[in-house]
């Protein structure tokens, strides 16, 4: 019994970090939903309906990160709607030319 107790008074002094530590975990284990995931796929849809309207494009699919803009469109073939997306998707992101990849649709 007093053995029980020794163990119990050396714990008692990591019982702060032991907490720390454990609601850590639980913090890691249920993360909070991103709303950022949520403005991410209305902005991919907003910008793939802009694109999809603009004369020339056609059909489009948009994947729109933090590092870069994907768009994929029947009208990619023509260079003078490749540009005009460019400076379309430039002016909605903000990202330069070299972070927008423009690809034709497969038909």
């Amino acid at each position: 019994m007093d053995e029980l107790k020794k163990k119990l008074g050396r714990l008692e002094q990591f019982k702060y970090p032991l907490l720390v530590l454990l609601v850590g975990i639980l913090l890691m284990l249920f993360p909070l939903s991103s709303p950022k995931a949520e403005t991410e796929d209305r902005s991919d849809r907003q910008l793939e309906q802009i694109l999809a309207c603009s004369r020339g494009v056609g059909e489009a699919r948009v994947l729109l990160s933090d590092s870069g803009v994907v768009v994929v469109c029947r009208g990619a073939d023509d260079a003078a709607v490749r540009l005009d997306m460019i400076r379309a998707i430039r002016s909605y992101t903000g990202f330069g030319s070299d972070k927008i990849t423009i690809l034709k649709l497969a038909d």
